[in-house]
């Protein structure tokens, strides 16, 4: 079964902010939403909108449809800056290996 849009948008947006080490309020604050409006948008109770999936975007520095490509990809298209320094805690993996490589990340507009 294959997963909804709005599904994958909320693991990777879940990926992401561990990934980052950012918490709901720093990333809601970036994106102009409260946590309370965060917190809905990832629990399912209300609906990402297209601005919202522009801002995550942005704040991520990366094109929109690498962040709507699911949280391998777009932890992959992650800018190495957005990353915690090298003294950080490794991240668990997103996902097992698969047996292609993912496709490159889009170039911004």
């Amino acid at each position: 079964m294959t997963m909804s849009t709005e599904e994958t948008l909320r693991l990777t947006v879940a990926a992401l902010m561990q990934l980052t080490r950012q918490r709901q309020p720093d990333v809601a604050a970036a994106i102009g939403l409260t946590q309370p409006q965060l917190s809905r948008r990832q629990s399912g109770k209300s609906a990402w909108t297209l601005t919202d999936c522009d801002r995550l975007a942005a704040h991520w520095g990366m094109p929109t449809l690498d962040l709507l490509a699911g949280p391998t990809h777009a932890a992959g298209c992650l800018p190495a800056t957005r990353r915690p320094t090298a003294d950080a805690q490794t991240a668990v993996p997103l996902a097992p290996s698969a047996p292609a490589p993912p496709a490159p990340c889009s170039a911004a507009p």
